[in-house]
């Protein structure tokens, strides 16, 4: 690309209609690196969003990025690592030295410089720790103290904070003169002498209320409260049950230690989403940004263990071989039992842990979700069972053949709604998480269920006598 192309690209039309920095503008940037024109890559990157920014590091070429911060320095403020993805996000902090990452996670909330730090190796985390300020520092050994994604990790420590005994007017005063507080909050807590949570207020009904009228007459006493070490999972269940905007997370003691806020929480819900569908297939991470020894070792192991599932299968069909060998259309319809039974089985299985990921099935009703599953298998099985059965009679011209097909058919498909309902289930009362190995056995189940039921009713029909 050529001086006049790259002086066409239109600063301010970076973004596609779906808000997606354009291939060209990317292109455009990296050219200007490559010619070590400094300032001409600055002057385009300047007017994007933090986010956009963090984008622009995850489009250019691995081998780019290091030059490309290094060219656009001044413009990468804590705002765009916090938006960054976690594995370029690490490339570029590796590189980085201790007092500027310390830099960097000062300007940040402490969840977010929590998310930046944490993943560093111990001896790097320590020197980015002893670079920064005392208070920052002492902040964020608090907040790494507490397990990993859990409240205490993801919360906030700058909030707003005032005694109940405090009347409006002193709630206002003590914001306009406070030049140190946080600037960015639409809810204050209220506590007790013990500094535990009494209640909270919203800006909009402090702004309406007299100053002389006590900010306990004017404050909302329910509220729903975050343990320190609550599951980040968990806590974005309650921000959605209950649609919380902010929420204060308190110690074991029931103290005031921090607040989460619902920008945090859509992050959460976001991740942990994907992580489900991602341990459900078996892929890892599924980062596309994640190097490719990692995903190797994320995703082989699945395979092998699909592969010890295909071998039990194949087991299976090795009792009716004497059977397959006198009725060679027994080869033929033997993978669309298994496979429709697998496909059934998944339907359920998902729905399940689904289920299991959002608190909708529980104890008090898991034998009726269970019930529920196989009534669904019993009518799928018995549809795909008629549809089946009659094609296979007239293809074939042999009835009966299509009855034995017609009846794994119905068999398989209500096993797979068991398997995909079960399976799940009893991975989650044995304290493991559903969405990693369930596949593997629902699978299992439904090829061998599938083999045997065919090859078995075909072999007691006579079919191959």
């Amino acid at each position: 690309m050529n001086e006049t192309e790259l002086g066409s690209i239109d600063a301010t039309g970076q973004l596609d209609a779906d808000d997606r920095l354009k291939p060209e503008f990317v292109r455009s940037v990296i050219d200007r690196v490559e010619a070590g024109d400094a300032d001409g890559a600055r002057a385009l990157v300047q007017p994007l969003h933090p986010a956009d920014i963090a984008d622009l590091f995850e489009l250019a070429p691995a081998e780019w990025r290091p030059s490309l911060a290094a060219a656009i320095t001044d413009l990468l403020d804590g705002d765009v690592f916090a938006e960054m993805n976690d594995y370029v996000r690490e490339e570029l902090i590796d590189a980085l030295e201790p007092a500027q990452v310390a830099d960097i996670a000062s300007e940040l909330d402490t969840d977010d410089a929590v998310a930046i730090i944490e993943d560093m190796e111990p001896d790097d985390q320590r020197e980015v720790l002893r670079a920064m300020e005392p208070d920052d520092r002492a902040a964020i050994e608090e907040a790494l103290s507490y397990p990993e994604e859990s409240a205490g990790r993801l919360m906030q420590r700058d909030l707003i904070a005032v005694p109940e005994h405090w009347s409006v007017g002193d709630v206002i005063d003590y914001l306009r003169g406070n030049e140190d507080l946080t600037t960015d909050f639409w809810e204050i807590f209220v506590v007790d002498p013990a500094h535990r949570p009494a209640g909270t207020c919203q800006l909009s009904w402090i702004l309406r209320t007299p100053r002389n009228v006590a900010i306990s007459d004017v404050m909302k006493r329910e509220q729903t409260l975050i343990a320190v070490d609550m599951d980040q999972e968990e806590v974005a269940l309650r921000f959605q049950k209950y649609a919380l905007i902010s929420a204060a997370v308190v110690d074991g003691a029931g103290r005031l230690v921090g607040m989460i806020t619902v920008d945090d929480i859509v992050h959460i819900i976001q991740q942990e989403a994907g992580e489900d569908i991602l341990k459900l297939s078996g892929a890892g991470e599924g980062d596309i940004n994640e190097p490719v020894v990692e995903s190797y070792k994320s995703r082989v192991r699945w395979l092998i263990a699909n592969l010890a599932t295909a071998l039990l299968a194949s087991t299976v069909i090795s009792l009716f071989e004497g059977t397959i060998e006198r009725m060679v259309a027994l080869a033929t319809l033997m993978p669309i039992v298994a496979g429709v039974g697998g496909n059934a089985g998944t339907q359920t299985m998902a729905v399940t842990v689904r289920a299991l990921a959002t608190n909708q099935l529980t104890r008090s009703n898991t034998w009726r979700s269970i019930a529920r599953e196989i009534r669904v298998a019993v009518l799928n099985g018995g549809t795909v069972a008629a549809v089946i059965g009659l094609g296979v009679s007239l293809v074939f011209a042999n009835p009966q053949l299509g009855l034995v097909i017609a009846a794994a058919m119905l068999t398989n498909i209500i096993v797979a709604g068991m398997a995909g309902v079960l399976v799940p289930l009893t991975l989650d009362r044995l304290q493991q998480d559903p969405a990693v190995a369930s596949s593997v056995f629902v699978t299992m189940l439904t090829d061998s269920m599938g083999f045997f039921a065919f090859l078995g009713l075909a072999t007691a029909a006579g079919l191959a006598g």
